[in-house]
């Protein structure tokens, strides 16, 4: 059974005041919910609110602290969805050249701030609810200089299984997108930027990469579908069959 819409129910996303985040914060705001975003920059969330219901709110957590994360859902109330999008710039590099202090803190906010959150929110979470959560198709297609990247992506798949099992009947899943064009890949130049993307696109069977859009409609469909949990759905336009 999907929900018909979401209306009365209550989605707080963290990392929401730009990218995927706010496209989904959009998506579930067109289908009837009330909208919480989350994120480290006030100036982003006042832009992101303007762009959302006038009853949708908005706060500035450092999701890199488990005490902030802890303090905000002490005094979220009781709420419905959780959806979990936060994420820095990706930085590849080879193994040989790889700064492994600096590699310990990419896992700060993509996967111990989600732990965290999944941690101090699911006792707020109304029956009937969910959790969904990011990783990416690096760690079922990785490529050169892809070693941290990768390991996020795999560490946060298996423990959307074993949150799956913990926290039932909460529904926890998990979304993997591909190559999608969203600020993760602010450090390069917009040449330097472009050219990825139309490299990328053109090898791909959709023959393009993706938009945030597309994946915001998955992290809808987790939400709203009562069934399938412990699963991470992959939306990259066929990376992984080409």
């Amino acid at each position: 059974m999907i929900q018909q819409t979401l209306t009365g129910k209550k989605v707080i996303l963290l990392g929401a005041s730009t990218g995927i985040g706010l496209a989904t914060a959009k998506l579930a705001a067109t289908d009837g919910a009330k909208i919480v975003i989350v994120s480290g920059n006030q100036q982003r969330i006042n832009t992101a609110l303007k762009q959302l219901p006038p009853n949708a709110e908005g706060y500035v957590v450092d999701l890199s602290k488990e005490e902030n994360i802890k303090d905000f859902f002490d005094n979220a109330g009781k709420f419905d969805h959780l959806v979990y999008t936060a994420a820095e710039n990706l930085m590849l590099t080879n193994i040989t050249n790889t700064d492994i202090e600096g590699a310990r803190s990419f896992f700060g906010l993509r996967f111990w701030g989600a732990f965290a959150s999944v941690k101090y929110a699911a006792p707020h979470i109304n029956a009937y609810g969910s959790i969904t959560l990011t990783s990416g198709i690096a760690s079922v297609r990785p490529g050169k200089g892809w070693s941290v990247a990768s390991s996020i992506c795999g560490a946060m798949e298996s423990f959307v299984r074993a949150m799956a099992v913990e926290l039932a009947p909460i529904r926890v899943n998990g979304v993997m997108p591909g190559v999608v064009k969203t600020n993760i890949w602010g450090d390069m130049s917009e040449v330097d930027r472009d050219t990825f993307y139309k490299n990328v696109g053109d090898t791909l069977l959709v023959k393009r990469v993706g938009e945030i859009e597309d994946v915001a409609q998955t992290y809808l469909y987790l939400i709203k579908q009562q069934f399938g949990t412990g699963q991470n759905i992959i939306v990259d336009g066929g990376t992984v069959l080409v």
